[in-house]
């Protein structure tokens, strides 16, 4: 069998688009794997960036860098654009790195590394440029400021990108309620960042350290810090303190006076009841002190003291009592005279003072021990005291008695027993009982 010229022709022709139809396939399939990778980078104004550009598959096919104008930097390990600032840092078939020194804020925009396989396969790393800040400066204070005044202390800072934040603070502790205000600069890159801190001066805040701090993500972590030290001027503040809290006469007794102010206050003034100190001798001034000797009841009063400084002046009064000197009472003894009283007399007396003595004695001993007024153990002394004395007075009235007994004379007629009735031994005993003998008889 034999095929026609033109059948012959059909054939190679499908053939011949076979055979290029599995070439195709395969040069594609070779370049699957090939397909640049970029990272975007950040670096500080004035620092250095470093571009990279990993291909994991290249059948030697050539890597170019390019800046966002589409200028290439780099064709392989080529130079391409004049820069000084520009290096080649690895070229290889699979990798493309580049440094740009000294980096500035027109450096920023989208870089591209490119592939050259059919197509150009590209990626893109974004260049971002930090612009740092300016040291912050403190503006609004006077010094010294008075105290009521307001003050308005405003923190400002230039040239961060993007806009820096600003934080205030007063012996280390943040004060929240400032105003915060962010513009753009001439640049059109970078802003200027001011904050305002208002508040009225106190004599607390004399010596107070008020610091403005600025934090940006180009600073490390190292913020810049402004501050300032307040100076607060105000009137003096006055208080007395007493040595003792109960003054008594004859004592001696130290009242200081504490003055504080800025300026510091002059030496202060002390008088008593309007007027000048009466007794200069017994009341002596000593910086800011006052002592009083010797103390009485003349000494009684007002004192004031009074201090002054260029901004104004202040006083504060105590007042003086003296108390009477407090004396510890002594039991005394009462020795009560000796008097003739009868046995019932003396016997209803001992019997009252016994009874006496032991509803004493016979007080629950609790009931005593938990009684703490001197008043009560006085009399407690006194009664006892009492109770001995007249004990004793009973047993020497009773030795007196004993030693002095009652005594009567009994006379009976001498010669009654020769007479020869009664009537007539009467009668010759009548004027007979001087001669008598006496016969004496005793009672108890």
């Amino acid at each position: 069998m034999r095929l026609r010229p033109s059948a012959l022709l059909r054939f190679y022709s499908l053939c011949g688009l076979l055979i290029q139809a599995a070439a195709t396939k395969n040069k594609v399939k070779g370049s699957q794997g090939q397909f640049p990778l970029t990272q975007n980078v950040t670096v500080v104004e004035g620092g250095t960036a470093n571009l990279t550009c990993r291909v994991d598959q290249n059948d030697n096919t050539s890597l170019q860098w390019s800046n966002p104008a589409q200028q290439t930097l780099y064709f392989d390990d080529k130079k391409a654009l004049r820069d000084n600032r520009i290096e080649l840092v690895r070229a290889s078939w699979h990798e493309l790195s580049i440094s740009v020194s000294d980096v500035s804020l027109s450096d920023e925009g989208q870089y591209t590394c490119s592939l050259f396989t059919m197509p150009v396969k590209t990626s893109k790393a974004f260049l971002t440029v930090l612009g740092v800040p300016e040291k912050p400066q403190i503006s609004g204070f006077a010094s010294p400021v008075m105290e009521g005044e307001r003050m308005q202390l405003t923190c400002k800072t230039s040239g961060s990108k993007p806009a820096a934040d600003i934080r205030w603070f007063k012996n280390d502790r943040e004060i929240k309620d400032v105003k915060y205000l962010k513009e753009e600069d001439a640049n059109r890159r970078t802003f200027t960042v001011s904050s305002t801190l208002d508040f009225r001066a106190d004599r607390s805040d004399d010596g107070a350290v008020v610091s403005c701090r600025v934090d940006h993500e180009s600073l490390n972590s190292t913020p810049q810090i402004a501050r300032q030290i307040l100076e607060i001027h105000y009137t003096p503040s006055v208080k007395i303190i007493s040595s003792s809290s109960w003054p008594e006469e004859g004592q001696s007794i130290v009242l200081t006076c504490e003055s504080k102010g800025k300026p510091l206050p002059e030496p202060v003034l002390w008088t008593k009841d309007g007027g000048e100190l009466p007794d200069p001798e017994r009341m002596v001034v000593n910086g800011r002190d006052l002592r009083i000797s010797f103390l009485n009841k003349t000494d009684n009063g007002t004192y004031r003291c009074e201090a002054t400084n260029p901004i104004g002046q202040n006083s504060t009064e105590y007042v003086l009592i003296v108390h009477d000197v407090s004396n510890t009472l002594l039991p005394t003894t009462v020795i009560p005279s000796l008097t003739t009283a009868t046995v019932t007399t003396t016997v209803a007396l001992t019997t009252s003072t016994a009874t006496s003595a032991t509803a004493i004695s016979t007080r629950d001993p609790n009931a005593l021990a938990g009684q703490t007024g001197p008043d009560h153990a006085l009399i407690g002394g006194i009664v006892a005291v009492v109770v001995f004395v007249t004990l004793c007075s009973i047993i020497l009235l009773g030795r007196y008695l004993a030693r002095h007994k009652g005594t009567y004379l009994t006379n009976e007629a001498k010669g009654a027993e020769d007479a020869p009735d009664a009537d007539t031994a009467i009668i010759n005993a009548e004027g007979s009982q001087v001669n008598a003998e006496e016969k004496k008889e005793y009672f108890i």
